[in-house]
């Protein structure tokens, strides 16, 4: 069963292929996304990686890492809320 990690406080010029590339090395990546403003075009510092094997081991490494100065905030994303109208 995949798990799906939540990636905070990531630097602002992380794209998606660098968070790919950061979490491969724990595991089969499915897919990463770093999050974009709609508005702006610019990362909203957070992003989401899928992960097939390894999610775990990527969270006790990752959690805390420093990723360009930025002390990364990793955990297992929580599914997503509906929203009230």
């Amino acid at each position: 069963m995949s798990l799906n990690l939540y990636v905070g406080n990531l630097p602002y010029k992380t794209n998606s292929d660098d968070l790919k590339d950061a979490f491969s090395e724990y595991g089969e990546v499915i897919r990463a996304a770093v999050i974009m403003d709609r508005e702006t075009g610019r990362s909203r510092g957070y992003g989401f990686v899928e992960m097939e094997t390894g999610g775990k081991e990527a969270i006790e490494a990752m959690d805390g890492f420093d990723m360009d100065g930025r002390s990364l905030k990793v955990n297992e994303a929580r599914p997503r809320q509906p929203r009230a109208h």
